[in-house]
């Protein structure tokens, strides 16, 4: 398959890249970012990007955008910026891609965040959506986007929640919150009680489940969660990556939850299992990698 990544230097594009090449797809990359002599790299505008011109080089089955923003407390401080990376250039993706490409299927890494603070779990995607963030509106918001182009326009698209995604390359959130605290100290303190849950999902399973979906021969507007249908409190998150790191300090929680953050978290997968896939890299295994790959470079 011919694919385009929108945000291919980014954690989960740059991983989907390396992924998809090795699996023989062909690979036009985009991004912000400088990359000499890659004949098939496309550098554009932070802030008026030109799709219009990206979309006329060349024909792709598949487009993924991998871009935008992803911190709910930045999404909070930068509601515009928000706004601008996560709504608006979808709009204009789209856009161009109707006028040039309608054939090339359009794949958005949409967010659990569209979910909120739910009363009951796992989380099935026709729940209804119900937003805390800024973050989590506006991932609602391109999937409404999608929803438009595929109504008005004949565009096949989907949108992928994906829950809370870790692994090699991210240096953000909270597995690499935890290296560097642990790092520095032998008693370290996070946020909330420790009890709270999330359904982690490592990157290379992750980009598994993005090939998968764009085998399918057709998206009709789909909704699908991308994660392992594992919930995991915090508090265990924590002990496991102190096992593979070796280190045996203490672990205190201060009880002050973040605004926009939810309390638990575990998604229904069957909706992507249906279509073929199956999670390969437990946590345990996970945070094993992620520990010696920081080790290595931090």
């Amino acid at each position: 398959m011919k694919f385009l990544v929108i945000g291919s230097k980014g954690f989960i594009g740059a991983n989907l890249t390396i992924y998809l090449r090795e699996k023989g797809d062909s690979v036009t990359e985009c991004d912000v970012h400088t990359d000499y002599g890659n004949e098939y790299y496309i550098q554009v505008s932070v802030l008026d990007a030109d799709f219009d011109h990206i979309f006329s080089l060349r024909p792709f089955d598949i487009c993924v955008n991998c871009s935008g923003a992803a911190s709910v407390a930045d999404s909070f401080k930068n509601q515009a910026r928000d706004f601008q990376l996560n709504v608006t250039n979808v709009q204009r993706m789209l856009h161009s891609l109707s006028k040039y490409q309608p054939q090339c299927r359009f794949v958005n890494l949409s967010s659990a965040a569209v979910y909120g603070n739910p009363t009951a779990l796992p989380l099935v995607e026709s729940m209804p959506a119900h937003p805390i963030s800024p973050y989590g509106y506006h991932k609602k918001l391109s999937e409404l986007i999608l929803s438009q182009f595929t109504d008005l326009h004949q565009i096949q698209t989907v949108s992928l929640r994906i829950f809370s995604a870790y692994g090699e390359g991210l240096k953000k959130q909270i597995v690499w919150d935890l290296y560097h605290k642990m790092k520095r100290s032998s008693k370290i303190e996070l946020f909330g009680t420790g009890n709270e849950t999330r359904d982690f999902i490592h990157v290379q399973d992750l980009v598994s489940a993005i090939r998968v979906v764009s085998e399918q021969p057709s998206f009709e507007n789909t909704v699908i969660n991308v994660a392992t249908g594992s919930e995991t409190t915090i508090t265990d998150l924590a002990s496991k990556f102190a096992k593979a790191l070796g280190w045996e300090g203490e672990i205190l929680f201060s009880k002050n939850a973040r605004i926009g953050d939810p309390d638990n978290w575990r998604a229904d997968i069957s909706k992507l299992v249906s279509l073929g896939f199956t999670p390969t890299i437990s946590l345990d295994t996970g945070l094993k990698i992620y520990a010696e790959w920081a080790k290595e470079r931090f």
